[in-house]
């Protein structure tokens, strides 16, 4: 910002007065006044500073004139402490031609850009040789700018030494470019500026573009490489500050601009460019400073617990199924996708002018390749082009066309279209929506068989998607406000779509065998498409999504021309595409009654297919890390399940015939070990042999066998269990109450996730209980330093070696950004989800060992837990017990479930657990 344009800067700070101040305080102290003019100056600052602050406050969204501000407030400081050294601490008499020094800001405080907390970057020049009264000056100067608490990042050359360190350093290069005077010789300050240009600058700028462009593909792959993420850093983002500096300095070294507006007069930009350009850079500078005077320090991260109170501090507010927080990070990200944007077309402008003055040197000089015609588009390069400016102004439906075309042709869009489809997106409206050659090229390249994600998204960042499709304009940018969901809506629902495509091409075979051949037995694969398309369509209205979205699809379907048929398809996925996860993850797979209720909901073959990959890449597109082995496992359960049912139309085998398949299963696993199956089996009800797999049953029998062979009152074993994606922990012990939640206490305190766990108890009272674990990124244990943790930390609960409560209430949640979250605890019963159990689930705030403090509650309401199921979404965790009472009966009283489920809701709650960690 021109540091010219701020307004009462005397209030901010009076460097006139505090000259005279500091004058009066050397008349009076002496030598000694130096700390009595740190504490003037300091006091000076903290003033500026609360000044900027306050205006701030009241213009929340002035981010040039905050920062600008920032700059300003420095450089008087550094000003008046120039003056200082040089006239009271080391005067220089009669100054030699190489006495002489100039004061550059560079990198953001040389644009004129800083937070509240930004480092001060100074360049000290000098001219061919440093002599001791400029080394002394600078350090002086440097003493008094740490002493005021300011991070100084400083260097001090000669001009010589300036201009051979900027031709071998990319960053001093960088850093260079945004000098700026600050103070001391102005006449050796525009002899750096001529000599960094004429020595440095001419004839590296291709260099320099490509390096800068290296620099921040490595920054974008570094923070995540996508500008939606939903705790984006704000300065090094991709689609954040530093990418709006890069077209900056790409720019101004290129074309030697000296502002950004500029960049309009060289072509880089159009009028509205550049105002998108100020709009976005204003914006995010704004919550940069923000976050810096919340925080108190120099920070940049957008955390969901500054989200919320940065949007409540530039006055976005609640609205009908949009948080205050979510309007804000929607706008935020529209910032952020418009920065992308203006990247690409400004880059692809830069490309051009380079390719340009290439040909028109060396052999190829005057020789012009002429474009072919596609369509009536102009193919070049391997780019699409409109023929002229009124293309699309001519034939709206043009900008689906020219996005299918890139699609099945492979092709990039030239950036003059992409500017052009941009400015003419407005065109789209009802009719051209309607439009059935609209609507068919659309569904081509939804569908196709290239890469649909890549020119999906370029069709986004043109605006002309949300344009066309109204509803998916709504979601548009729209952060889901929670730790589960890595991507904005759009983002989230435009790489579903890319993992589909490239599950059908058979690139993510080894992760998804089962979607990988299904996808290819699906009666429409244009309709499964268009469910991917549709599946969040309806977030952020108020009200169950996926209920709304079900009804979107029965309105969009027919206008992209799909059929009755297709239609019902798309609008039953989208109503329930949260069904196959919530069942696979929360209920007991070996339970009939759990399978009974899923295949009467889904009642086809064909339904269960297509919602088999579409919950398959629903997960995988959350973010990194959602997609495991052990939910890839759970699902394919599910599936080979229901598809057994709905094949055959009734139970293949009644229990008596299933637990004697499984055990001849079993023996075959055992080979020459099979007697174990009758010696020791003889000892495990039905329940068990049909609830655990055969592998984990081998396992078992062994483990027993040998623990009553040496007499053992406890025995665990730990391993890597590769089929799960899990460590499997297996615990032998004499039955007695409570030994679940102790179990579940110990593998906690060892740093573990407990997400399946089988309760089962011998016809001798012994008790066999399995355990799935995870550590809290959602690995296994393999290490056998990390195994005999968990056995010894088990051993220590069991023994009551330790205390419990307070040892879990004292370890730190693994992501304690989760206290940025409101989540209401909530316990649902259900005596219909099983014929045998009582179905318990519990969502709360995940937090350390919450499954022991709820399987402890239990036990202390007399209730016996057979299974536990634990899935964790971000912050919030649902845990779901299938219990009896003492006699193994269901629990049907009212006044029971009221008691059962007050003492859960407590055990949940954020009380509870503030009330362990002070024990």
């Amino acid at each position: 910002m021109n540091q010219a344009k701020i307004p009462k800067q005397r209030k901010i700070i009076d460097r006139k007065k505090l000259s005279g101040d500091i004058a009066a305080l050397v008349a009076e102290h002496g030598e000694k006044a130096r700390q009595p003019i740190i504490d003037l100056l300091r006091a000076a600052l903290d003033a500026g500073r609360d000044e900027l602050a306050e205006r701030l406050a009241k213009k929340p969204s002035s981010g040039h004139e905050c920062s600008g501000g920032q700059s300003f407030l420095i450089d008087q400081i550094v000003r008046l402490i120039h003056d200082h050294v040089i006239e009271n601490v080391y005067p220089p008499g009669n100054r030699s031609a190489s006495e002489r020094m100039t004061v550059t800001a560079v990198g953001g405080y040389g644009r004129a850009e800083m937070a509240p907390h930004s480092d001060v970057d100074i360049a000290f020049l000098t001219p061919s040789r440093r002599t001791p009264w400029c080394e002394q000056v600078i350090e002086a100067i440097l003493y008094f700018l740490w002493d005021l608490g300011l991070q100084v990042g400083h260097s001090s050359r000669t001009l010589d030494e300036m201009v051979k360190m900027a031709k071998s350093d990319l960053t001093i290069r960088t850093a260079l470019l945004e000098g700026r005077y600050v103070w001391g010789d102005r006449e050796l300050y525009e002899e750096a500026g001529r000599r960094f240009y004429s020595e440095v600058v001419n004839g590296t700028e291709q260099t320099f573009v490509t390096e800068k462009l290296q620099e921040r593909n490595e920054r974008h792959r570094r923070l995540g490489n996508s500008r939606y993420l939903v705790e984006p850093n704000v300065k090094d983002g991709k689609g954040g500050l530093r990418d709006l500096h890069t077209l900056y300095w790409i720019g101004k070294y290129i074309h030697k601009v000296r502002s950004a507006s500029e960049l309009v007069d060289v072509g880089l930009f159009t009028p509205q460019e550049y105002r998108s350009f100020r709009r976005a850079e204003g914006f995010m500078l704004a919550v940069r400073c923000h976050l810096h005077i919340i925080t108190g320090r120099a920070e940049d991260r957008l955390t969901f617990d500054m989200q919320r109170e940065i949007a409540s501090r530039m006055n976005f507010a609640d609205r009908t199924g949009k948080s205050a927080v979510e309007r804000f990070m929607q706008f935020y990200f529209i910032q952020a996708k418009r920065v992308g944007s203006l990247t690409g077309i400004f880059l692809a402008h830069i490309d051009e002018q380079f390719a340009q003055k290439r040909a028109r040197k060396g052999f190829f000089a005057g020789f012009t390749v002429r474009p072919r015609m596609l369509k009536g588009y102009r193919v070049y390069g391997g780019k699409i082009a409109a023929p002229g400016d009124k293309w699309f102004q001519d034939d709206p439906v043009r900008l689906i066309e020219i996005f299918q075309i890139a699609e099945s042709e492979g092709l990039e869009i030239h950036p003059e279209t992409m500017r052009q489809a941009d400015r003419d997106s407005a065109l789209i409206k009802a009719d051209i929506q309607n439009d059935p050659r609209a609507n068919a090229l659309f569904l081509d390249l939804l569908a196709g068989r290239n890469d649909p994600e890549m020119v999906l998204r370029w069709m986004n960042e043109a605006g002309v998607f949300g344009r066309f499709v109204p509803d998916f304009g709504k979601v548009n940018s729209q952060m889901q406000f929670d730790m589960y969901h890595h991507y904005t809506v759009d983002e989230h629902t435009i790489r579903a779509i890319g993992l589909l495509n490239r599950i059908e091409k058979g690139e993510l075979t080894k992760d998804h065998p089962r979607s990988a051949k299904l996808i290819h037995r699906v009666n429409s694969r244009r309709a499964l498409y268009v469910a991917v398309l549709l599946h969040d369509i309806a977030k952020g209205r108020g009200g169950d999504h996926s209920v709304l979205g079900g009804d979107v699809a029965e309105k969009l379907c027919p206008r992209f021309g799909l059929d009755d048929q297709e239609t019902s398809l798309v609008a039953w996925l989208v109503r329930q595409h949260l069904l196959m996860s919530a069942t696979a993850f929360k209920r007991d797979l070996t339970d009939p009654k759990t399978i009974e209720d899923f295949v009467i909901e889904v009642q086809s073959l064909e339904r269960l297919r297509n919602l088999m990959i579409l919950t398959a890449v629903d997960i995988r597109a959350v973010g990194p890390g959602t997609w495991n082995s052990w939910k890839g496992q759970l699902l394919g359960e599910l599936y080979d399940n229901a598809q057994e049912r709905l094949r055959l139309g009734h139970v293949r085998h009644g229990r008596k015939e299933r637990v004697a398949a499984k055990k001849a299963v079993v023996a075959e696993e055992l080979a020459d070990r099979s007697e174990l199956v009758d010696e020791v089996g003889k000892f495990f009800g039905d329940a068990y042999w049909i609830a655990e797999p055969e592998d984990v049953i081998s396992r078992n029998l062994v483990q027993y066998k040998v623990a009553r062979g040496l007499e053992e009152q406890l025995s665990i074993h730990c391993e890597y269990y590769a089929a799960r994606g899990a460590t499997l922990v297996s615990v032998i012990a004499a039955d007695h109450p409570g030994l679940f939640y102790r179990i579940a206490g110990g593998i906690h305190l060892a740093g573990g996730n407990i997400i399946d766990a089988r309760i089962h108890t011998t016809q001798s009272g012994w008790a066999v209980d399995n355990f799935l674990v995870q550590d809290p990124s959602g690995s296994p244990f393999r290490e056998e330093r990390q195994l005999g943790r968990i056995k010894t930390s088990i051993s220590d609960a069991l023994a009551n070696r330790i205390e419990l409560a307070p040892q879990l209430a004292k370890r730190p949640l693994p992501i304690s950004r989760s206290k940025a979250f409101v989540v209401q605890p909530r316990v649902i019963f259900d005596n219909r989800a099983s014929n045998r159990f009582t179905v318990i689930e519990v969502n709360a705030r995940d937090r350390p060992a919450l499954l022991n403090r709820l399987a402890r509650e239990l036990f202390e309401n007399q209730l016996i837990v057979q299974s536990a199921h634990v899935t964790a979404y971000g912050e919030r965790a649902a845990d779901t017990f299938y219990v009896t009472d003492l006699l193994g009966q269901k629990i049907t009283s009212s006044e029971r479930l009221a008691s059962v489920e007050k003492a859960l809701l407590d055990a949940a709650s954020d009380r509870r657990q503030a009330e362990l960690e002070s024990v």
